[in-house]
C-alpha cells in the first residue's frame, strides 16, 4: 500500500508511512503550536548592508559624538548567514547588519557616519527603482522597485523585535542535513534562513531547547526527508508538516 498525502508528503511505504503516523500520533503539530516563522532579512544589495566588524569599527570611529556612535551601533546587528549555522550553534563570522528595516522608519540623518558610507557605494545602486544608470561609464542596476528608501533594506522586516527574541535558527539549505541552532544574542539571520519564536514575552528557553532536539534527531531527519530534498524542510515546517516528539510541557 502507498499513500501520497494532502498535506504533500510524497508515495510512502508501509513503513514509512507507519513511521510518520506513529510520530505524528506522539506530539502536536508545529502549526498547532504558540509560535510563529519568519524568513530571514532580504537586503536587495548584501554588499553594502552586510559589513565586517573592521568597517563597523570605521562607521562608529567616523560618529561625532558618543550619542551618534550609541545610535549607529545600535542598527548595526550581528547577522548569521546559512554558513554560519551548524547543528547546536552556529559560528559568527564578524559579519554584521545595517539593519535600517523600512518598518523602523529611520532617518538617515540622524545618522551621518552612517549616511557617508552608504553615499560612497552610490545612491544609483541603493534606490529601490529598479533603473539602470550610467556612473562614471559603468552601467549601475538600482535595487528592484519597492517604496522604501535608498537606505533601507529591500524587506520592511515589520517583524524586526523578533530577532531579539530567544529563537530557533536554521538554513534554507544544509549540506549536514537536520541543522538548527538556538540564539538568544538577539542574531538577525539573512534571506537564505528562518527563525522560529513563540508569540508572546516569555522567554521559552526549555521549550526551545527540547524543540531544537528534536529538529537535530535522526527521527525529524528520517520525518522530513521522505521523499524530499532536504531544502523543503522548511516549507514543511512552516505548513505545519513537522510534528513535536513529546509534549514539551
Amino acid at each position: 500500500m502507498v499513500l501520497f498525502g494532502t498535506d504533500a508528503w510524497p508515495i510512502l511505504s508501509d513503513i514509512e508511512l507507519s513511521i510518520k503516523n506513529k510520530i505524528e500520533a506522539a506530539g502536536t503539530p508545529l502549526k498547532d503550536w504558540n509560535v510563529d516563522i519568519f524568513r530571514g532579512v532580504l537586503t536587495g544589495h548584501n554588499d553594502a548592508f552586510i559589513i565586517s566588524s573592521e568597517k563597523r569599527d570605521e562607521i562608529l570611529a567616523n560618529c561625532a559624538d558618543e550619542s551618534e556612535r550609541q545610535r549607529t551601533a545600535a542598527i548595526i546587528r550581528p547577522i548569521l548567514r546559512g554558513r554560519d549555522i551548524k547543528r547546536y550553534g552556529y559560528v559568527f563570522a564578524e559579519q554584521y547588519l545595517i539593519a535600517t528595516f523600512p518598518a523602523k522608519q529611520y532617518d538617515i540623518d540622524d545618522y551621518p557616519a552612517l549616511k557617508y558610507y552608504l553615499l560612497a557605494i552610490g545612491i544609483e545602486r541603493l534606490e529601490q527603482t529598479g533603473e539602470e544608470h550610467v556612473v562614471n561609464g559603468e552601467r549601475v542596476k538600482a535595487r528592484k522597485k519597492t517604496n522604501n528608501k535608498w537606505f533601507e533594506t529591500q524587506d520592511s522586516i515589520s517583524y524586526w523585535d523578533e530577532f531579539s527574541k530567544p529563537k530557533i535558527v536554521w538554513a534554507e539549505l544544509s549540506r549536514t542535513g537536520n541543522s538548527f541552532a538556538y540564539s538568544d544574542d538577539g542574531a538577525i539571520v539573512l534571506n537564505t534562513c528562518y527563525i522560529l519564536s513563540f508569540n508572546d514575552e516569555v522567554r521559552h528557553e526549555k521549550e526551545l531547547n527540547n524543540l531544537l532536539g528534536f529538529l537535530n534527531s535522526k527521527v525529524a531527519l528520517l520525518f522530513s526527508a521522505m521523499g524530499h530534498p532536504f531544502e523543503q524542510f522548511a516549507e514543511m515546517i512552516l505548513k505545519g508538516s513537522v510534528t513535536s516528539a513529546s509534549s514539551f510541557s
